[in-house]
């Protein structure tokens, strides 16, 4: 018995631009394009077995979940609920795409919560 830490291994090994595209459809939302980059990303790559298609996927599905989350709370701000709701959901956004790009970077898929999987993997 060991007491040794044990390491999470990449649970894929994908090269270098295609890591890249995985860690920009999580990261679209800083640069702009949360909905148009995940979606041509999946488009071009969703018939390759590479895991880029399930990143982007995963995103699109990520960032139309939390568009819909917003939108919903609009009405609430004539009640004063939807202004905190609205920027407790700015910040999990942000944060939620922080974590999975740096999961990307390591080749682990993250699943974020309260997401709707409407567009399929592959």
């Amino acid at each position: 018995m060991s007491n040794e830490i044990p390491v999470n291994e990449p649970a894929v090994r994908v090269n270098t631009s295609d890591k890249l595209l995985m860690i920009l459809c999580h990261v679209s939302p800083f640069i702009g394009l949360p909905f148009l980059l995940p979606f041509i990303v999946w488009l071009i790559k969703k018939g390759e077995p590479d895991p880029v298609a399930v990143h982007a996927a995963e995103a699109f599905n990520f960032h139309l979940s939390y568009a819909v989350y917003a939108l919903l709370c609009v009405p609430l701000t004539f009640i004063f609920i939807g202004v905190p709701l609205l920027v407790v959901i700015g910040v999990a956004t942000l944060i939620l795409a922080v974590i999975a790009a740096v999961r990307a970077a390591d080749g682990i898929l993250y699943r974020y919560p309260l997401t709707f999987r409407l567009m399929p993997e592959r």
